[in-house]
């Protein structure tokens, strides 16, 4: 049996009764980071082997876990803080219990990007993002497939890339409403307010969980624009003449020839 077993991210009391008894009860525990584990299991006086299991390694680890598994051994995978198989290999290793008929469950517990939504007070629905990725062709991609949703976004972001990470998101998303949050459930947990166009107003310390703003109000702002700024708006993210004519077209509810033919009278009107 394997158990997925949601950790603190922040306060080392954020754990659950069941959840340091199955730790303590395990053959083996999974783990991004053996030393930061670590830190966490002393302060419950959890002494088991440890092995690691992260996104470089878990290609060659899938197998052993599988064959363990297969001996009758009791496993734990944890994350370094929070609720495993968001932002690790956890997702591929499920599809392999699945392929070999092999048991698994939760122990459900602390989530950043969950906690930090709550306190945005930024509405729902929203989405989970993640990381970005650092490929460009990759990020812009995924960016643009999220342009138009009218849901809330949860990115995950490392100090040193969160003043980039805005700037991004602010060329690509235009100008939205946003916050950060730090420190959860610590002593300095923050919550900081601002909008993508002015950027983060302090210097980055810490992780942190980004929460920005659907595509609601930037729409109706594009909406006000003349048709021609509004399709520029799009070609000068890099989309496609044809997208970019879509987008106006989805944006205000309307037939994309519609939009084509006003587009094309307009750009054979003079310019005075």
């Amino acid at each position: 049996m394997l158990y997925f077993v949601a950790t603190p991210i922040g306060n080392l009391k954020d754990i659950s009764f069941r959840a340091i008894e199955t730790l303590k009860q395990c053959d083996l525990i999974l783990c991004e980071d053996t030393r930061t584990s670590k830190t966490f299991l002393d302060a419950y006086d959890i002494q088991k082997p440890l092995e690691s299991f992260h996104k470089f390694n878990y290609k060659e680890m899938t197998p052993k876990v599988v064959q363990m598994l297969k001996q009758g051994k009791l496993i734990c995978l944890i994350s370094d803080a929070g609720t495993p198989c968001i932002s690790d290999p956890g997702a591929e290793l499920i599809d392999e219990l699945n392929k070999n008929g092999l048991k698994y469950s939760i122990i459900p517990g602390a989530c950043a990007f969950l906690n930090a939504f709550c306190l945005s007070g930024f509405s729902a629905p929203f989405t989970f993002v993640g990381f970005l990725p650092d490929n460009n062709k990759e990020r812009n991609i995924l960016l643009n497939k999220l342009v138009d949703s009218p849901f809330t976004m949860a990115f995950y972001s490392a100090p040193h890339d969160l003043v980039q990470n805005i700037k991004i998101l602010a060329d690509v998303f235009g100008d939205r409403k946003a916050c950060t949050v730090r420190e959860l459930t610590k002593l300095h947990e923050e919550v900081e307010y601002f909008s993508l166009a002015k950027g983060y107003p302090k210097q980055p310390r810490g992780e942190y969980v980004l929460i920005v703003d659907g595509a609601g109000k930037n729409i109706c702002e594009l909406n006000n624009l003349p048709v021609l700024e509004h399709y520029d708006y799009y070609v000068k993210l890099g989309i496609s003449n044809n997208d970019a004519i879509k987008k106006v077209a989805s944006d205000m509810g309307v037939a994309k020839n519609i939009i084509y033919n006003q587009i094309v009278a307009l750009k054979k009107t003079p310019k005075k």
